[in-house]
């Protein structure tokens, strides 16, 4: 995985009002994020406008403020009073974030329980916020209601557009979602693998039917792209049992719309590779078994 060359530059410092020795946390595709003492300056590549940040960054705002307490929330940029999160500094828009020490969230039933739970308390407190729509919709809205089309034929699916437009109109009230709930977006305290800490990087956050996110977690936390069936399940009944928000999340409501999550990754990746954007030998064979998983999944 091609992780972005992404600087801590002086005048970010200056406008993050940090000082002292920089460490890149590991991780980001297209940002980084520096600890400095104990803050976290968050560098996002230059597609990264400040306006759709500061929504992401309400997002957070709103799920911490809502009572699920592991929202990890950016804090205001000093020497602004508008409250402003988010600052554009050399290109790249720059957030300052509280530093949190922990550690990737375990992996296996015990870590997936924990996770599907804990998805369940972040969604009781989004389900009330009324935010106005991201600047940018993200890249998980395009085709949700079915009527998107497929330049790659191993992509189309005309019983799966069916199906999303179904859903599209029968799916409850949306409501934001962190977007990119998985394992490398938790952190639990060390030592400690029963205690999850914190709730990272809300930048692909968005308003959708919540039923979107379980699918995509459940993926995630249940083996090779969904492959371990009971795993999905444990994770939906996890869900469930902790009060989450979701209703529709049958057998194939969660591989169709595991499909449509697979879908939307794999023409961003192409989309990417488009426009030159450095992949490597693990980032190709990710995207191959991708594929091999949007076909494996087809109810």
């Amino acid at each position: 995985m091609v992780f972005a060359e992404v600087p801590l530059t002086a005048a970010a410092r200056w406008v993050c009002g940090v000082d002292g020795p920089a460490t890149r946390l590991y991780g980001g595709e297209e940002s980084a994020a520096w600890r400095v003492g104990e803050h976290v300056v968050r560098v996002a590549g230059f597609a990264r406008d400040p306006a759709e940040v500061e929504w992401c960054h309400r997002v957070a705002a709103a799920a911490r403020a809502g009572g699920c307490a592991e929202a990890l929330a950016p804090l205001p940029l000093p020497g602004r009073p508008d409250g402003a999160t988010a600052a554009h500094v050399e290109g790249r828009t720059v957030s300052l974030w509280p530093h949190v020490d922990g550690v990737w969230a375990s992996p296996g039933e015990a870590g997936a329980v924990l996770a599907a739970r804990l998805l369940a308390r972040l969604h009781r407190a989004l389900a009330p916020a009324a935010l106005p729509p991201r600047p940018r919709p993200n890249f998980l809205l395009t085709g949700l209601d079915g009527r998107a089309t497929y330049e790659d034929p191993r992509l189309r699916d005309p019983r799966l557009d069916a199906w999303l437009r179904e859903f599209h109109a029968r799916a409850r009230a949306p409501h934001p979602l962190h977007g990119d709930f998985y394992r490398g977006n938790l952190l639990a305290a060390p030592g400690d693998p029963a205690r999850l800490l914190a709730v990272l990087d809300w930048d692909e956050a968005l308003v959708a039917p919540p039923e979107t996110e379980v699918a995509s977690a459940a993926m995630e936390f249940a083996g090779d792209f969904g492959a371990d069936t009971a795993a999905v399940r444990r994770f939906v009944r996890a869900y469930r049992e902790s009060g989450g928000t979701a209703r529709l999340l049958d057998d194939e409501a969660l591989a169709q719309l595991m499909r449509h999550r697979l879908r939307c990754e794999s023409v961003r990746f192409a989309d990417a590779a488009a426009r030159g954007e450095p992949q490597d030998a693990e980032d190709l064979a990710h995207h191959r078994r991708r594929l091999t998983a949007f076909a494996r999944l087809r109810p």
